[in-house]
């Protein structure tokens, strides 16, 4: 288990991401929602990361309702705050959000300091909870004003008032978490695909501040939304179709990392979580066999003569963190 800053909250360097169990691009069913999570549970995961936004608050009940088998000390759930979910009787379904869901709800964007409240109290009432291990402030990018001014001070007082363990901000870029990290006293931040194997870009501020700082960091997307699960040609990229050139080079870190009698899977994983700023690795799966493979691929060792020929070859840069070279 890993503290999360210096907020005592304790995450497992593997970590579930509940946007699949609520219906991402294609349904899942009750039972294969609550079986992944269980599967989660049987392979040592104990850190749960939900928000309103994954299918209208679905994740959120989904995640609470198979949670409740177990005790309310044993694990840490993070959601997070900033879209606000409103009733609408438009009708039709949240496709065009990535949810196969009916549009029962719309978001609003609320970083406002009663929004905050609100949105907790109604996400803490899907999940069935009566606390927050963590909240983050869920993709700020075209907010930054009002989540500076108005959503980080929020936070602040109900960390205080002991409602929430840890807080901080999840987004798709490092930029603006580096921000967070410098400027704030958060616990944690939550970066997806920014830290991958195709793409680095939160090692040039981002992780080097959080480690100075002390703040943790938690890596999403360490698939890339798919295409270092599965490089082929119909492969996902950050939510769209993975351009061509990116595909390429997916194909190349597999034929080395099949070489090497590893998977690309496990090579990716072993990279996000090696980089000593990093306290957990979240994926997204939908069944508990997405879970398991993702459980072994977890625990496998890459051999170290695998990153060395990433290095040697471009495929990855010098100055980036690899399992061998993982401090104490």
């Amino acid at each position: 288990m890993n503290a999360l800053g210096r907020s005592g909250v304790q995450v497992t360097g593997l970590g579930l991401g509940a946007a699949g169990i609520a219906n991402l691009y294609t349904a899942v069913d009750e039972r294969q929602a609550h079986d992944a999570v269980a599967a989660a549970w049987r392979q040592g995961v104990r850190y749960f990361d939900t928000a309103p936004h994954y299918g209208l608050g679905l994740s959120e009940r989904r995640l609470g309702a198979a949670l409740r088998e177990h005790p309310r000390a044993h694990y840490t759930v993070s959601t997070k705050v900033g879209r606000r979910l409103e009733p609408s009787a438009d009708g039709g379904d949240d496709l065009a959000h990535g949810f196969a869901v009916p549009a029962t709800h719309r978001r609003v964007w609320d970083f406002t300091a009663d929004g905050i409240r609100r949105t907790l109290d109604a996400a803490l009432d899907r999940l069935g909870l009566d606390r927050a291990d963590v909240v983050y402030l869920h993709d700020p990018d075209d907010h930054a004003e009002q989540a500076f001014r108005e959503g980080y001070p929020a936070l602040e007082d109900l960390r205080a008032e002991g409602v929430v363990g840890a807080i901080g901000a999840g987004m798709n870029q490092a930029e603006m978490l580096t921000r967070f990290v410098r400027d704030t006293d958060v616990d944690v931040v939550l970066c997806a695909g920014r830290y991958t194997l195709l793409d680095q870009s939160a090692l040039t501020a981002l992780l080097p501040a959080a480690e100075e700082r002390g703040v943790s960091v938690v890596i999403g997307g360490a698939f890339n939304s798919g295409l270092l699960a599965d490089p082929k040609p119909t492969a996902t990229y950050d939510y769209g179709q993975a351009p061509r050139k990116l595909i390429d080079r997916a194909l190349r870190l597999k034929t080395v990392a099949e070489r090497h009698g590893t998977t690309l899977r496990a090579a990716a994983l072993a990279f996000c979580a090696a980089h000593p700023a990093v306290a957990s690795v979240l994926v997204g799966a939908r069944s508990a066999a997405e879970v398991d493979d993702c459980a072994e691929q977890f625990r496998s060792p890459v051999p170290a003569a695998f990153w060395q020929e990433l290095r040697e070859t471009g495929l990855l840069p010098p100055d980036a963190p690899v399992p061998a070279e993982e401090r104490s």
